[in-house]
């Protein structure tokens, strides 16, 4: 349904302003349905789109949740379940927009000089620990294979 509105076929549509006339990017489309005009004059009709559109990206959702222990793509294929609620839903589409505001800012943050430095000497002192470690092991122990092979 079109949260924010009572009459069949109105969307529900925020204000993207940033207060100097301008719209930002990719949120400059109000919230709401993306379905076809004809679709969404008719009730029953959008209504059923609504849950086709639901049921498919319930299908995606699951698939990618079925692959996060499995070999693929999970959180991918979990993103674009979203991307295909958000077609549809309000819900959706507000989830989507959060997740890409924090998926930006996380990026601009491990572009900082800084917080690359830090990583950096965090990996090479855990690589170093990770070899100590391995070298106690080998020398302790020795490399033995888990199989017995012996000369033939």
């Amino acid at each position: 349904m079109n949260a924010g509105s009572s009459e069949p076929g109105e969307v529900a549509v925020a204000s993207n302003e940033t207060g100097t006339g301008e719209v930002r990017g990719e949120q400059d489309r109000g919230l709401g349905s993306r379905a076809p005009e004809f679709i969404k004059a008719r009730r029953v009709l959008h209504l059923s789109w609504q849950v086709g559109v639901f049921i498919l990206g319930l299908a995606v959702v699951v698939a990618g949740i079925i692959m996060l222990p499995l070999p693929g793509p999970g959180w991918v294929v979990i993103f674009c379940g979203m991307a295909i609620w958000a077609t549809e839903f309000v819900w959706a589409q507000l989830v989507l927009r959060w997740t890409k505001r924090k998926v930006t800012e996380a990026a601009q943050r491990a572009l900082d000089p800084k917080v690359r430095r830090r990583n950096i000497i965090l990996t090479s002192i855990g690589l170093v620990i990770v070899g100590v470690l391995i070298g106690i092991y080998l020398w302790k122990f020795g490399i033995v294979m888990p199989w017995k092979i012996e000369d033939q």
